[in-house]
């Protein structure tokens, strides 16, 4: 008996704990939608369509499936600094120039996951 309930105790503990990994993934995403869509900060809908976005541009690619066509470090490289990849974009380098930290392109990328 007390193996049963130290057993249910662990996967408790355990279910809470992945339930607490999403949450906070979530929360990230939400910030880098709003920094995305802020149209004096990454303001990604002034050349992007994107899900959620309203008066969308067209100058760039629309943002669907990113999470199945880059990995995570090349989505950070194209908002820090596109130029590098192409030196020919009409995207601004939003980490090189300082117009966007670190912690915001993380939390951008952790949105277009989503997309």
């Amino acid at each position: 008996m007390i193996a049963l309930t130290f057993r249910n105790s662990a996967l408790a503990l355990l279910t809470s704990l992945a339930a607490a990994v999403p949450a906070h993934a979530q929360s990230a995403a939400a910030e880098g939608q709003k920094l995305a869509f802020d149209r004096s900060k990454g303001n990604c809908l002034v050349c992007h369509v994107m899900q959620g976005g309203e008066n969308p541009g067209t100058i760039g690619p629309q943002l669907t499936g990113l999470n199945g066509r880059y990995k995570r470090d090349e989505l950070f490289a194209i908002v820090f600094d596109e130029t590098r990849r192409n030196p020919l974009t009409m995207m601004p380098p939003f980490g090189r120039n300082r117009i966007l930290t670190e912690k915001e392109i993380n939390a951008i990328v952790d949105f277009l996951q989503t997309l």
